[in-house]
């Protein structure tokens, strides 16, 4: 879209930043005095560059009427609130005289001393002496009138007359003041003006209390108002709805009407699609304001001369046009279709200045660190929206908007986010953009207040500045402390035993347990000592170790954080904040958004683990957490170690068959356990039953067999069956071809047991042990046993021996009972009922415990 310096084009002055504030201050006494600026001085400049309002067209009639003689007005009285253009308009017959010729009196208050008087003034400039009225006493209404008429036609432009009337309030004259016969002066010359057909005088008034100075000017004012007031007439030269043509023409030398309705028109394409027009305002009349107003938005007209107006320190027109020349001159290089106030760079010291002056110079600081300042909440706003708007520059914009909407003499104040939406944003972006800008401006400005559905600045710190001071006030132990609370209560119910900030490795026992030391750091030299040493001992099993330590990209986030829940929690328990509602109601949100997220940026800290290997550790990354996931620290860790194969839950015969039986005979049982726990890189069982299980499965399938080392020759006693399996002493792991070796031999060979019988089995002569009857009856051996008892003590190593008596005796009677008592030794309670009990159960036999 075309930019707007090419469709109304500055006038120079405003192009090369002649911007001083004398260009816009217009001095009825210096243009007399044929000084100043050409844009006063000259006449055809003057005219090319003023508006020529409905109520300015006219006072010049009336002016020009009466010193014609054809009637009007012969006292005229201009008041307009401060910078409204009175001045302005005293120049515009000043020069419209010379064309009417007529003589000019030129009375200026603030170029005049108390030594000067009105009359002497008066006379001086009418015939270039002071003969007649030489004194400090008003000279009459007959001496006033003679000497005028002499002159007709004649204006008298009488500007500033409170500040010379103050002054003169200070002489004496006689029993009186200078100031007091001024006013006789002025109520002399109004009537002498009166009876004359040809002479008009104009005087100007303030209507703003900031221009009386002092109480006594204010009794001065109204004196001179009641001495005037009996035969003047009142005119107000501009009108609300002129200011912008007079801005207009003053700012720029030419407008192409055509090119403002395309630009004016795509804008109201866009604003009725994104629903951002003024609400109970029709398209077509908001149109028509644009159009009126182009290349400024209507609002900034507005909100300049209406609320910036208010201050009785703003000069509505003069400061209007001070501060929209600037504007225009920061944007001549840019490629803007209109002007919005989001276009008003508060980073420009003078456009800034301009504006400090009416609300006080503490908005320096604030403007800076809020608004303009690299590292101001706005600027991280313009980079936190995403590729698409970078470069646009949505937060600054918005906060400029809401800052300039801001303020008012009076006590309108505020934007609502529709308007923000309507007047930061471009055409490059959905207004939405501007609606998620306001939002994080929210959270992260200081002094942006919001009440109802209205934000402003101020100069109080809002919530996130008061967040900020408590902040800073936390100490380090104090946030150390919650970050160790908030740790132990995610750290609870994992299958790992927990280590919370241990720095002593001798606190840290040395068993098959498998062990997760959360560090406070990651400090490689402490864990590989933890690795190594338990205390002034080497650790043995070096393999159930792992650790947990933060990531430092991570941890000014989550310290960040958790100082901001801290100091939320401190703002609500503050008694003396005197917090509003809409606050009160802001920090219980805040707070409990706190708490529900701190989880989360503690798990995104704490997400290192580091697992030891036989070259040092190796490192993994937990990741980022997923959304609503409840599982505790030690859980997640745990999970991620045993998807990753160094924690085993079970391990599958034939990995164990391949892993340590491929080039060996036999294992021993207890040393594939131990050099699990003790051998960094190893994968770790979770407990003991990992092996013992697959062991035993691995047996029964018959891909190894389970035996006892005698000597240095392994016998397999277990094969193909199932099998305790204890992981100590000389129990070994068999291969298979060595176990089938065995077996085959003992098929074809059982050795001899010698068996002592304690008590000898009775005989049943009734019934012999059967010979072999032909005739297929019973028939019984003579003194055959039906019932036997044996007790005997089995030497190590020789249970496989006896299996086989065992087995013939069950296939000679229906009941064999075995009662067995094992001693001279220990077995734990948990062995017991998982390696005997357990056995017995999967093999269906009842056991009796004696």
């Amino acid at each position: 879209m075309t930019s707007f310096h090419t469709v109304a084009v500055p006038h120079k002055d405003i192009l090369e930043g002649r911007l001083t504030l004398d260009v816009f201050a217009a001095d009825l006494w210096e243009v007399n005095q044929e000084r100043g600026p050409d844009e006063y001085r000259d006449a055809e400049t003057f005219f090319q560059k003023t508006y020529l309002t409905q109520g300015l067209q006219n006072l010049l009639d009336v002016v020009k009427r009466r010193i014609q003689g054809k009637g009007g007005d012969p006292v005229i009285q201009i008041q307009t609130p401060f910078g409204g253009g009175k001045t302005h308009a005293l120049i515009a017959i000043y020069h419209k005289a010379r064309e009417w010729n007529a003589k000019r009196v030129v009375v200026s208050g603030t170029a005049l001393s108390a030594e000067d008087t009105l009359w002497g003034l008066m006379e001086k400039q009418l015939t270039g002496n002071i003969e007649r009225f030489s004194g400090r006493v008003a000279p009459g209404k007959e001496a006033i009138r003679g000497l005028l008429a002499d002159h007709q036609p004649v204006i008298l432009l009488m500007d500033e007359v409170l500040e010379y009337v103050t002054k003169a309030a200070g002489v004496k004259v006689e029993e009186s003041t200078l100031a007091g016969q001024t006013m006789a002066f002025v109520q002399e010359l109004t009537e002498a003006a009166g009876s004359l057909s040809k002479t008009c005088v104009v005087v100007t008034l303030p209507s703003s209390i900031i221009e009386h100075y002092d109480e006594r000017a204010e009794k001065l004012f109204q004196q001179i108002q009641k001495v005037a007031g009996r035969v003047e007439k009142i005119y107000t030269p501009v009108q609300e709805d002129e200011i912008t043509q007079i801005i207009r023409r003053r700012l720029f030398s030419d407008l192409d009407e055509a090119g403002a309705k395309e630009v004016v028109r795509g804008f109201m394409a866009y604003a009725e699609r994104e629903g951002i027009i003024p609400e109970g305002v029709e398209p077509s009349q908001y149109r028509d304001r644009f159009l009126a107003s182009y290349p400024f938005m209507p609002e900034v007209v507005n909100i300049l001369y209406h609320r910036w107006g208010s201050f009785p320190t703003f000069q509505r027109t003069r400061g209007v046009l001070r501060l929209l020349s600037l504007v225009i001159h920061s944007l001549k290089a840019g490629s803007r279709p209109w002007i919005s106030l989001a276009d008003f760079d508060l980073g420009n010291q003078e456009i800034r200045q301009e504006l400090l002056k009416h609300i006080g110079a503490e908005y320096n600081g604030i403007i800076a660190s809020d608004i303009t300042d690299p590292g101001s909440g706005a600027k991280k706003v313009d980079g936190s929206l995403g590729g698409a708007y970078q470069g646009l520059n949505l937060g600054t914009r918005a906060g400029a908007t809401i800052f300039l909407y801001s303020f008012s003499g009076a006590h309108e104040q505020g934007i609502t986010p529709s308007e923000v939406k309507r007047c930061a944003t471009t055409l490059e972006n959905p207004a939405s953009a501007i609606a998620e800008a306001v939002d994080q401006l929210r959270d992260l400005l200081f002094f942006m207040q919001r009440e109802g559905n209205r934000y402003f600045f101020s100069n109080q710190p809002n919530l996130n500045r008061v967040r900020l001071v408590k902040m800073e006030n936390i100490q380090a132990p104090e946030l150390r402390e919650e970050e160790k609370t908030l740790l132990r209560a995610v750290i609870k119910g994992g299958k790992l035993k927990t280590f919370l900030w241990e720095e002593n490795p001798a606190t840290i026992p040395d068993s098959p347990d498998l062990k997760l030391v959360i560090l406070e750091r990651e400090d490689p030299e402490l864990m590989k000592e933890m690795v190594d040493k338990k205390g002034q001992v080497p650790r043995v099993n070096k393999n159930t170790l792992f650790f947990l330590c933060p990531l430092e990209s991570e941890r000014s986030n989550f310290a960040k954080a958790l100082k901001s829940k801290m100091a939320d929690e401190r703002i609500q328990g503050d008694k003396n904040l005197a917090l509003t509602e809409d606050q009160k109601k802001q920090i219980k949100k805040d707070l409990k958004r706190a708490e529900s997220t701190i989880s989360e940026s503690l798990r995104r800290c704490y997400r290192m683990v580091f697992i030891p290997t036989r070259d040092g550790f190796k490192e993994e990354d937990l990741g980022i957490p997923t959304y609503g996931e409840e599982k505790s620290l030690v859980q997640e860790v745990y999970e991620k170690l045993r998807s990753d194969g160094e924690i085993l839950e079970k391990i599958a015969p034939l990995v164990i068959k391949e892993k340590y039986l491929m080039d060996r005979e036999y294992v021993l049982t207890e040393q594939l356990y131990q050099a699990a726990l003790r051998t960094p890189g190893e994968s770790r069982p979770v407990d003991p039953s990992v092996f013992e299980n697959g062991i035993g499965d691995g047996v029964r399938m018959g891909l190894f067999g389970l035996g006892e080392l005698e000597g240095d020759a392994p016998v397999c006693r277990a094969f193909k069956e199932h099998a305790v399996v204890a992981l100590a002493g000389k129990e070994i792991m068999i291969s298979e071809a060595v176990c089938r070796e065995q077996r085959k031999k003992e098929d074809h060979q059982q050795e001899p047991i010698t068996i002592n019988v304690v008590n000898p089995p009775e005989t049943t002569p009734e019934k012999k042990p059967a010979v072999g009857d032909k005739g297929g009856g019973v028939v019984y051996e003579e003194n055959a046993l039906d019932k036997i008892e044996l007790k005997f003590s089995v030497p190590k190593g020789k249970v496989s021996n006896i299996m086989g008596v065992m087995n013939l005796l069950q296939s000679k009677f229906s009941t064999l009972e075995i009662n067995l008592t094992a001693r001279d030794g220990k077995m734990s309670q948990q062995d017991y009922e998982e390696k005997i009990e357990e056995t017995f159960t999967q093999l269906g036999i009842k056991l009796d415990q004696i």
